[in-house]
């Protein structure tokens, strides 16, 4: 087991000494998804985005972000409606410390409503796969991570665009997405149709709450399962997680080579 642990280090050594020099490496890049269609309204709206910001500002994500693989995530905040209609509202943040946890839900707090439209899920989702960089074949956005993860949170099904799954779920998993999460707003049917329609990749998950009223503790809970969901045992930690970051990188490197 020592001797593999080594040899994963030793390759995300030689890693990262190829990889650009402002590629940070992380545990986790995570985009967040969420809807702001028409069957959003302007209330509605309040609660699912003061629910991100009182999230980051929340000590357990805080303390899972820190306790997580290599003790930070790099994170970026977009709103989606219809099918041509996606804006990176926040951009790409490293979270290192409370502080830096603190300042992101500030800049989400200070974002304005961006669309009013259909609902465009797969496209977003298409959109979102490319957020991630080099690991999914587009240009570096400033991190290196051995997981990437979407989470899209909606209330409603696709209606616009290319609704197919092969459009956006299997597009982003194709590219080397891990993991796309769901929380889905609304009862048991819209959990369904996420399930079906929108979750995928290893260990993808959906969390299903009745209303924006749950928002808040429905996405605090989500954000913990993602952070965490693959931090290693405490066997040799800081060295597995290095080696898991190479692994990673350089499968998604040699898949498009």
């Amino acid at each position: 087991m020592l001797k593999k642990l080594l040899a994963s280090a030793c390759g995300a050594v030689a890693l990262f000494a190829s990889a650009p020099a402002s590629a940070v490496p992380v545990g986790l890049e995570l985009v967040l998804l969420i809807d702001v269609s028409g069957s959003v309204d302007g209330n509605e709206y309040n609660l699912q985005k003061s629910g991100y910001v009182q999230a980051f500002q929340n000590a357990a994500v805080q303390n899972a972000i820190l306790g997580s693989q290599g003790g930070a995530i790099a994170v970026t905040y977009v709103e989606w409606s219809g099918a041509g209609e996606q804006s990176q509202k926040v951009s790409w943040a490293l979270i290192d410390s409370a502080a830096a946890a603190n300042a992101f839900a500030a800049s989400i707090n200070a974002v304005s409503r961006a669309f009013n439209g259909s609902t465009g899920i797969q496209s977003a989702i298409r959109y979102g796969a490319g957020l991630f960089g080099t690991e999914t074949g587009g240009a570096a956005n400033g991190y290196e991570s051995a997981r990437q993860v979407m989470d899209v949170s909606g209330d409603g099904e696709c209606n616009d665009g290319n609704c197919t799954t092969a459009f956006g779920r299997g597009y982003a998993l194709g590219l080397g997405v891990d993991t796309i999460n769901g929380l889905a707003i609304g009862g048991s049917g819209i959990t369904s149709y996420y399930n079906n329609n929108v979750k995928g990749g290893a260990g993808g998950f959906v969390e299903g709450v009745n209303s924006f009223d749950d928002f808040a503790a429905a996405i605090q809970r989500k954000l913990i399962k993602e952070i965490t969901n693959e931090t290693p045992e405490p066997v040799s930690l800081a060295l597995l997680g290095i080696g898991l970051i190479g692994v990673g990188a350089a499968r998604r490197r040699a898949a498009k080579a």
